[in-house]
C-alpha cells in the first residue's frame, strides 16, 4: 500500500539515508577505517526512554548483556523516563555524535512529534535508525463473553446502540488511542475513549467487561487469550500466533498497516564507519537462537531487517502517524 508522505520529513530523511551510505554503493562501503578499528573503546550508553521492568527495558539488557559480551566492553542501560519518551529521546538527539550514546526506542517516537508539534529535537533530522530489535501486533479485544464473533458482527452491535460502548487505551496519544480512534474514524463507531495508565488495570476492566473493546499489543494480549477474544490484527500479514484473526487491511480498513517496534538509534552525524558496525552487530545478534527464542517468548517478532529497510520503516511509519493524528485531532494536553 503507498503512504503518505510528508515532503520534508521526506527529504530529510532521505538525506539521512544518504549520509549513512545505506545505498547499494554508499558510504557504508568505506567499511573499515580506523574509527570502527578502535571502536568501542569506552562504556556505551543505551538509554531507554522508559521505567525499567517494562518490555523496553527488558530488550535493552537483553542487547546491553550481548554487545558487551561481543566487544568486551562495558554497556550500561540508562532509564530515562518521562514526557511519552521525549526526555531519553532528547538527549540522544543532543548527545555527542561518537557512537558511545544509543537509543532503544518505540513506535512512539514517530508518533509524538504529530501530538507535541513543539518538540526541541526532530526525529527523522537528529537521529538514524541503526536496527530493529522486535516488532509486534496491536489487536482488538473483546471480553470473551462478548456476542459476537468477528468485526463485522462488533461493529454492527455498536451501530445498534449509540453511545452505549467504550474502548480502553494505555493513554491518550499511545497507539492504542489513535488506533482505536482510527476505528472510530472508519467504521463510524462513536466507541468513548478510556484512558489508562499501563496494561494491568486496562486488563483488570477487560476481564470485568467494564470495558467494550481495546487494542492492544500482542505480547500483552498473549497470557490473556483465556479472557480476551481477538477479532483483528494490525500489520500487512497475520500474527502467527492467531492464523485465524484477520489483518485490518483484510477487512478493508487503512492505515493500520504500521506495527508496533522497538529499534536502536544513534544521533544523526555518527562516524558512518561506527554506526555501521554497531547496526551489523546488533543485527547478528538479533539472528542469535537464544536472541529469537527470548523475543519471541515476549509475544514478538525479532527484528535484524537491514538498515535501510528499517530506516525506511520509520520513515513511512511517521508519515501515515501524522496522517491519523491530524485526520482523528488527538492533541496532547
Amino acid at each position: 500500500m503507498d503512504r503518505p508522505v510528508i515532503a520534508r520529513r521526506s527529504f530529510m530523511a532521505a538525506a539521512a539515508v544518504a549520509a549513512l551510505g545505506l545505498g547499494a554503493s554508499g558510504a557504508w562501503a568505506q567499511g573499515s577505517s580506523g574509527a570502527s578499528n578502535s571502536y568501542p573503546n569506552q562504556i556505551i550508553r543505551l538509554v531507554v526512554p522508559y521505567p525499567a521492568g517494562g518490555a523496553t527495558d527488558i530488550l535493552a539488557r537483553m542487547m546491553a548483556q550481548k554487545l558487551q559480551e561481543a566487544w568486551g566492553q562495558t554497556v550500561i542501560v540508562d532509564n530515562r523516563p518521562g514526557a511519552s519518551g521525549t526526555i531519553g529521546n532528547d538527549a540522544v538527539a543532543k548527545a555527542a555524535p561518537d557512537g558511545y550514546t544509543v537509543l532503544l526506542g518505540i513506535t512512539a517516537i514517530v508518533q509524538v512529534p504529530a501530538l507535541m508539534p513543539k518538540l526541541s529535537y526532530d526525529v527523522l533530522k537528529d537521529l538514524q535508525p541503526l536496527a530493529l530489535v522486535a516488532s509486534t501486533n496491536s489487536v482488538l479485544v473483546v471480553p470473551k463473553s462478548t456476542p459476537v464473533k468477528n468485526l463485522q458482527e462488533f461493529i454492527a452491535m455498536v451501530k445498534a446502540s449509540p453511545g452505549q460502548y467504550n474502548y480502553g487505551s494505555y493513554g491518550v496519544g499511545t497507539s492504542s488511542h489513535i488506533q482505536g480512534s482510527l476505528l472510530n474514524l472508519q467504521a463510524g463507531l462513536d466507541l468513548v475513549h478510556v484512558p489508562y495508565k499501563g496494561a494491568a488495570p486496562l486488563l483488570q476492566d477487560m476481564r470485568g467487561s467494564q470495558l467494550t473493546a481495546a487494542l492492544i499489543d500482542m505480547a500483552t494480549v498473549r497470557p490473556q487469550l483465556d479472557t480476551l477474544k481477538p477479532l483483528a490484527v494490525t500489520g500487512t500479514q497475520r500474527n502467527k500466533l492467531l492464523p485465524d484473526v484477520p489483518t485490518f487491511a483484510e477487512l478493508k480498513f487503512h492505515s493500520f498497516e504500521p506495527v508496533g517496534w522497538f529499534g536502536l538509534f544513534m544521533p544523526a552525524g555518527v562516524p558512518v564507519p561506527i554506526a555501521k558496525k554497531f547496526a551489523d552487530e546488533s543485527n547478528r545478534i538479533l539472528h542469535l537462537p537464544d536472541v529469537v527464542e527470548k523475543i519471541e517468548g515476549l509475544g514478538m517478532a525479532p527484528g535484524g531487517i537491514p538498515t535501510d529497510k528499517f530506516a525506511r520503516m520509520v520513515r513511512d511509519d511517521a508519515a501515515v502517524y501524522a496522517k491519523i493524528i491530524k485526520d482523528t485531532k488527538i492533541r496532547l494536553d
